[in-house]
């Protein structure tokens, strides 16, 4: 199961993340991207309440837990239905965590050594963030060419427009965030969903 959801993740190659502290807002965002096709996202966990919106969303789509670093996020989450977690670092307690739970961890790398630490660690996804502030699709070029055993997603900041480079370049997936949300309508964000899911297949 747990390399299921990996490979649907990696499938799909579009990965949206929700950082919204209102509930409400997060729950509709998540709606209009499942209309627009979305079957993964992330939600972050910027406070309690939001395991109520992931607890909804998990009966529609698959929902990682975002930014969990703690045992007790990470169960709460669990508990609320996700099915993955994703933390903005790496560190072995989470590998424990995620082993214990059986949920797989998408762990957060910045540089050649942490991606590859991670790898070393069987993470089955690795994030490299914040990829736009490293330097955007060069700098993940220049890391997945060295080390192109490397499972990566990059985020941070990801355009939309973005989107095909990274994966042209050996991107696992890309991780998209406010670019398809922020102060936009839900029937645009829909849109736009389906949008990058059409232009990701005409790259296959």
């Amino acid at each position: 199961m747990s390399k299921n959801l990996i490979n649907l993740i990696t499938e799909e190659k579009i990965y949206p993340i929700i950082r919204c502290n209102d509930t409400s807002k997060a729950e509709d965002i998540a709606n209009a991207l499942i209309e627009g096709g979305i079957k993964v996202l992330e939600i972050n966990i910027e406070n309690a309440e939001l395991y109520g919106v992931i607890e909804k969303i998990s009966q529609k789509a698959v929902v990682c837990a975002g930014s969990i670093i703690t045992n007790l996020q990470a169960n709460q989450a669990f508990k609320s239905g996700a099915k993955l977690f994703s933390s903005p670092i790496f560190q072995m307690n989470m590998v424990k965590i995620s082993k214990n739970i059986g949920v797989p961890f998408i762990a957060g790398t910045s540089t050649a050594n942490e991606a590859y630490t991670a790898w070393k660690a069987r993470i089955p996804l690795i994030k490299l963030f914040p990829v736009t502030a490293m330097g955007g699709v060069q700098y993940f070029e220049e890391l997945i060419r060295q080390m192109p055993f490397l499972n990566l997603m990059p985020m941070g900041n990801i355009k939309l427009n973005e989107v095909s480079e990274y994966i042209k370049n050996g991107a696992a997936a890309v991780g998209v965030g406010r670019d398809f949300y922020e102060n936009l309508s839900l029937s645009e964000i829909t849109a736009r969903a389906k949008n990058i899911i059409e232009e990701i297949k005409e790259l296959s």
